[in-house]
């Protein structure tokens, strides 16, 4: 067995090529993969990218393809509390002994990499290695993949995945792939590779434009919500929402999924078009619905309106800029009756935070900012400023750490309404960053 201090000492490693250092190109992940035989040629895949909604629907997928008897890896990114999140076997993160194994055999041909190139691999470069030998070594049958950051120089896109996802796309990482949605469309175009098929969520025509002609440029077939499948129904329920679909294959009543939201509903009905397209069902042929059903309700997405507290209600969401947020703030006044809804926020420096407090302000009845745990998190007094101009200084509190906002935002919550607190509720978001630093402080 593996103890703590190696692992450890392995994850320390990982830190040490910068958790945030960014270099598109792949060269140097090719040049890994090859020294290691390239693992990622063991296994068919299914790639997704977008703007938000790829981890809950990756999640999705990898439920559905176990649910039909499959062996699944699933490679998904940023991690809450530790970085086996993002490489899972059969839905659960990998061990750290496998972890620790499979890095001890990575590393060495890394620094090789290293020492040939003029830019050492990165952190996401290093776990993606590692996701996709872990995955042949296992062995999978299929691997769920998730794009770190765009697309077509992601690091993932070595793949050159059967089937390719893309979620919504909105304005996000502009600095990176572009101040446009086009600019971003095409970016996350590139996993669209020659004789793939592709599902697409609904998108608006600046960023579906890119994504339909680069399909005609590599020959890809091409599914879109809204003309080849979407969501015909849904149903709040207890715990999450009752789905009506129609599938590639056709129509898919009574489905129950244990996530909160529009979003999730969309995310649920791209998820399902993936495996379809991915298991062969289309036209002439529709998935088990009893084995559809069994997958969706067991489905989880930590971090994306996760309920970790009662009394009062403290719900956790990692939505980051106003594509992902308006989706949550949708969600909070469809699917919760809230008397009193404190936020908690905190954001990255290079995020749109007044966007995001904007939409928060008509259904936050006050305001904690505060900083995560991230080095890239905007200081507090600057974020602080934002939200006064927003809420109102009456509003806003202002904290230096997590657990003083916390402490804050619920003794906040319970003024004024003792013996009430079933209505009453606290919103953790801004980042994932700083949904991880609130999960290790409440799901203790």
């Amino acid at each position: 067995m593996t103890d703590r201090t190696e692992f450890a000492a392995v994850d320390a490693e990982l830190a040490g090529r910068g958790f945030t250092r960014m270099v598109f190109e792949l060269d140097r992940i090719e040049s890994l993969l090859d020294l290691l035989g390239s693992p990622q040629r063991a296994y068919p895949s299914i790639h997704l990218t977008g703007t938000n909604g790829k981890t809950s629907t990756a999640r999705m997928i990898d439920s559905l393809l176990r649910a039909f008897g499959l062996h699944t890896g699933r490679y998904t990114s940023p991690h809450l509390e530790t970085v086996r999140e993002r490489i899972s076997l059969d839905g659960e993160p990998v061990s750290e002994e496998r972890f620790v194994a499979t890095y001890r055999e990575v590393a060495p041909l890394a620094e090789l990499v290293d020492h040939r190139s003029s830019e050492p691999l990165t952190y996401f470069d290093m776990t993606t290695a590692l996701a996709f030998a872990t995955f042949a070594d296992a062995p999978v049958d299929v691997a769920v993949v998730e794009v770190g950051l765009g697309g077509a120089e992601d690091a993932t896109n070595v793949l050159q995945a059967g089937v390719a996802v893309l979620t919504p796309i909105g304005l996000d990482h502009t600095e990176w792939l572009g101040d446009t949605l086009e600019d971003i469309a095409l970016h996350k175009a590139g996993i669209i590779h020659p004789g793939a098929t592709v599902i697409c969520a609904a998108q608006d025509d600046e960023a579906a434009r890119p994504i339909l002609e680069r399909c005609v440029e590599v020959g890809a077939t091409v599914a879109r919500e809204g003309s080849e499948f979407g969501v015909l129904r849904r149903a709040v329920a207890v715990g999450g929402q009752v789905l009506s679909i129609q599938g590639l294959g056709g129509v898919y009543e009574e489905v129950f999924v244990p996530m909160h939201g529009a979003h999730q509903a969309q995310n649920a009905a791209v998820a399902l078009a993936a495996v379809e397209a991915f298991l062969g069902a289309g036209t002439r042929r529709q998935l088990d619905v009893d084995t559809v059903r069994e997958g969706f309700a067991v489905v989880s997405s930590p971090g994306r309106l996760e309920k970790v507290r009662s009394a009062p209600t403290i719900l956790l969401d990692g939505a980051h800029n106003p594509h992902g947020m308006t989706a949550t703030v949708t969600a909070l006044q469809e699917e919760f009756a809230f008397s009193k809804l404190v936020g908690v926020l905190a954001v990255l420096a290079d995020k749109d935070a007044a966007g995001l407090l904007e939409l928060l302000e008509p259904v936050l009845d006050s305001i904690v900012v505060t900083r995560n745990s991230s080095p890239r998190a905007m200081p507090v007094d600057e974020l602080a400023a934002m939200a006064r101009e927003v809420f109102g200084p009456e509003r806003v509190q202002v904290t230096d750490t997590m657990p003083d906002a916390i402490e804050a935002a619920v003794a906040e919550a319970e003024v004024d309404v003792p013996g009430e607190l079933a209505g009453v509720g606290v919103l953790i978001t801004g980042s994932v960053a700083t949904v991880a630093d609130a999960r290790r402080l409440l799901k203790r």
